[in-house]
């Protein structure tokens, strides 16, 4: 009987991950992984983009706005989209802190817009953040988590149905198996889940670097913009590589390096 829950779990889980779509970018040159589509993403975050905008204070002044507004069309074309589409806003909040969300909405904190100094790095930020919508990241994200939360459920459910005798050792086994999922939990999220995201990070890096040589701004500037946002973070703790979503300052430099180089440029 055990045997039979366990086959009939691991064909539903298979049911259930069978349904994913995995569709091949192009610009990206891989395959992505994403169980629902565009569309839903977006409205799913205009929601949320509207709430942030009621409960966050969007910046009037000139220094920043005017910046942003000369900067993001540019960079919205050469990533082959229309500007009139997208929403671009200025936050007030002195972390150094941008981001993006699905439907083309990107919001832009004055803290990280105070250590930039010039267009071509706003250019930068703004490029990154576009990458992210255009390589639909937010979407492969929540595709890796389903497919974690199923993978673990089946196992969760089909190695307790292994636990068999007397009470006693019902219980040791399932104590037994609570720590083998746990471990399993563990190694989905260090061992796919938060590379995965370090893996967008430099993708939409790429991505940014690509679209400000095509909106005609210095990719150098890149390269120095992430030497002062290390700098101006120094002193600040954070997590090991390894256990965060976001890549060490010195690999991006090392990758924008390599991007700008592929480009026949040398940065002084």
């Amino acid at each position: 009987m055990a045997r039979f829950l366990r086959r009939s779990i691991i064909a539903a889980a298979m049911a259930v991950l069978g349904v994913a779509a995995c569709t091949y970018n192009e610009e990206l040159g891989r395959s992505q992984l994403l169980f629902t589509g565009p569309d839903s993403m977006a409205q799913a975050a205009a929601s949320s983009w509207e709430q942030l905008k009621t409960q966050r204070t969007i910046s009037n002044d000139p220094r920043y706005v005017s910046r942003l507004n000369r900067v993001a069309p540019r960079l919205i074309r050469a990533a082959g989209e229309d500007p009139s589409k997208w929403e671009y806003l200025v936050f007030e909040d002195p972390s150094l802190n941008a981001f993006a969300l699905p439907g083309g909405r990107i919001g832009i904190h004055t803290g990280i817009m105070d250590i930039m100094k010039n267009d071509a790095q706003l250019a930068a930020v703004v490029g990154h953040e576009i990458a992210h919508v255009k390589y639909r990241h937010s979407a492969e994200r929540y595709s890796q988590n389903v497919l974690a939360s199923v993978g673990l459920g089946a196992a969760s459910i089909a190695v307790g149905a292994n636990c068999e005798g007397t009470a006693a050792e019902r219980r040791a086994c399932e104590q037994r198996s609570g720590a083998l999922i746990q471990a399993l939990g563990l190694g989905a999220i260090y061992g796919a889940i938060l590379p995965y995201s370090r893996k967008h990070e430099l993708e939409a890096d790429t991505g940014g670097v690509r679209y400000m040589a095509r909106a005609g701004y210095d990719p150098c500037e890149a390269i120095r913009f992430w030497k002062q946002m290390q700098a101006a973070s120094a002193g600040q703790a954070r997590p090991p590589e390894f256990a965060s979503t976001h890549p060490a300052s010195e690999t991006r430099i090392r990758n924008l390096t390599e991007i700008v180089r592929k480009q026949g440029r040398t940065c002084s």
